[in-house]
């Protein structure tokens, strides 16, 4: 019985941490959500909005959420999504109906916030979840991001890659695993996997956002209806962008995002891992003494699809 509250504890702590990594989307997207309860005013409610996302910047980047190298990734983000916004908004794919100052081509200037959050979302995740990939390759990790980035343009004019480019990140992808901390104990998770979580959370956020009145769909003029269950395919596929984006700021530095890959039966031991798992994994078992036999197993649990790192005794091979 002892077990069942260990377990929902460290899925409880999970939920903290993933709560912290989104604060600034969530106080973003509550601020859009406020700001259509204001009264009529002078000034335009984007334009309101676009001051009120530029504030909460700040705010994070002075309360220490986010580092230097955090908010260039975050301001990179800004100016990616602003791009690809007036291109889309100017192809009808979406629309910012309200009048304001601050709008571009149809666009205001808050929009790209809304890539800034999830910009926001990874670098927390990476700094407060201890993120270190394994398998991964930066160059054909770049190349596609920046392939599946223009696509979502062309594909108006030529055919849609979008498919063929969703197989070639699964085939770039494919071994590659995402190491992330939870308490005391470490785990890891497919790197596709974790692209299409992302892409579904996303999803979700993007009705609440147009519900909220961020934006507009054509369908959603006359009347909210929620998003196209398709467009959590489209965010696991843009996530790469600020993926690759977070990983290359990172090399080099005390949270760099590559590990050297696993070879053999070796696997690199991370400081302070131990056997604690989220509900559903599969527990990690320390190599026996000389001549022993394992510990028995726990049952325990986690999150679909994570894996506890096994955390062997390597002594003098570590010290070598």
């Amino acid at each position: 019985m002892r077990k069942i509250p260990r377990a929902a504890h460290r899925l409880l702590v999970f939920g903290w941490l993933q709560a912290r990594c989104c604060a600034f989307a969530v106080a973003l997207l509550g601020g859009i959500a406020a700001s259509r309860l204001l009264p009529e005013l002078p000034v335009a409610r984007y334009d309101i909005v676009l001051v009120y996302g530029l504030a909460l910047a700040v705010l994070a980047r002075r309360l220490g959420w986010d580092s230097a190298r955090d908010t260039a990734v975050i301001a990179a983000c800004h100016v990616i999504g602003l791009l690809f916004e007036l291109v889309k908004v100017r192809l009808g794919s979406w629309s910012y109906p309200e009048p304001a100052v601050t709008k571009i081509a149809g666009v205001p200037l808050y929009g790209g916030f809304l890539y800034s959050a999830v910009g926001s979302y990874v670098c927390r995740a990476w700094s407060l979840l201890g993120l270190r990939l394994t398998g991964y390759r930066p160059r054909a990790m770049a190349a596609l991001s920046c392939a599946v980035y223009v696509n979502f343009f062309t594909h108006h004019w030529l055919p849609d890659a979008r498919w063929l480019l969703a197989a070639l990140l699964l085939c770039a992808t494919a071994g590659t695993w995402v190491h992330y901390t939870v308490g005391d104990g470490r785990y890891r998770m497919p790197l596709a996997l974790t692209f299409s979580l992302i892409g579904f959370f996303l999803w979700v956020a993007e009705n609440a956002a147009t519900y909220a009145g961020a934006w507009s769909y054509p369908d959603q003029l006359d009347g909210w209806q929620p998003v196209s269950p398709a467009k959590a395919g489209a965010w696991a596929l843009l996530i790469s962008v600020t993926f690759v984006l977070a990983a290359w700021s990172r090399k080099g530095t005390d949270q760099d995002a590559y590990e050297p890959p696993e070879t053999g039966n070796r696997k690199r031991r991370f400081p302070g891992a131990a056997a604690v798992r989220l509900p559903g994994a599969v527990a990690a078992r320390p190599l026996p003494p000389s001549g022993g036999h394992p510990p028995p197993r726990e049952a325990a649990g986690a999150l679909p699809g994570a894996e506890t790192e096994d955390v062997r005794d390597r002594g003098t091979e570590d010290a070598a």
